[in-house]
């Protein structure tokens, strides 16, 4: 993995490449987060036999990328919970005050049954992740799980200080962030790394 994150930290980095790296770090993330999930016994057919002994999956997973980076993680995610939905949540930061606005919430009303992972490639101030912890709360949600590509501990620090029960995984933890927010020495901004420039 941490041959992925160099690469992934790489300004020589392509995009397609990139993009590639962030799904694979994802994976095995998301592995490592659901290491434990709840299976249940079932009985499958094969071409030769039937009725053979297997192991699924038994929790069914409400996906929530915070768009756009999220988007870069979310086939990765879908790929290792096979039972799941994806509902998304639109957030821009503001350059000045480093404050979330939402855009576009496309979260259900009602999320007090669901197991909800959290895709937000970047946990850097942890206010977007915060802004959609109180969004996902104030629906009811209990069992939560955030994974990132890469974490700053004060992002860290503030989303445990408000949110102690949210369990967060990431690939690589960076200690500081600048004075625009990002995260030393992070990898830029995941979004126009996986996406491109949208002001151009």
């Amino acid at each position: 993995m941490a041959d992925k994150i160099r690469l992934i930290r790489s300004q020589e980095t392509v995009q397609a490449d990139f993009v590639r790296l962030v799904g694979e770090v994802t994976r095995f993330v998301t592995y490592e987060a659901f290491r434990d999930a709840a299976t249940e016994s079932v009985l499958i057919d094969t071409p030769v036999v039937s009725g053979v002994s297997a192991v699924r999956v038994a929790t069914s997973y409400l996906i929530v990328p915070i768009l756009r980076a999220g988007l870069g993680m979310s086939p990765a995610v879908q790929e290792v919970l096979p039972q799941h939905r994806v509902c998304v949540v639109g957030l821009r930061r503001n350059e000045v005050t480093l404050q979330p606005d939402v855009y576009y919430d496309g979260l259900p009303a009602d999320v007090s049954q669901e197991s909800i992972v959290i895709c937000d490639p970047m946990l850097a101030t942890g206010g977007s992740l915060c802004c959609v912890l109180d969004m996902l709360t104030q629906r009811g949600a209990r069992a939560i799980t955030v994974l990132s590509v890469l974490a700053a501990q004060p992002g860290i620090d503030r989303v445990h200080a408000r949110f102690p029960d949210v369990r967060i995984f990431c690939a690589a933890l960076d200690p500081i962030l600048n004075e625009a927010g990002y995260i030393v020495p992070g990898l830029g901004d995941a979004g126009d790394r996986l996406f491109g420039d949208p002001v151009r």
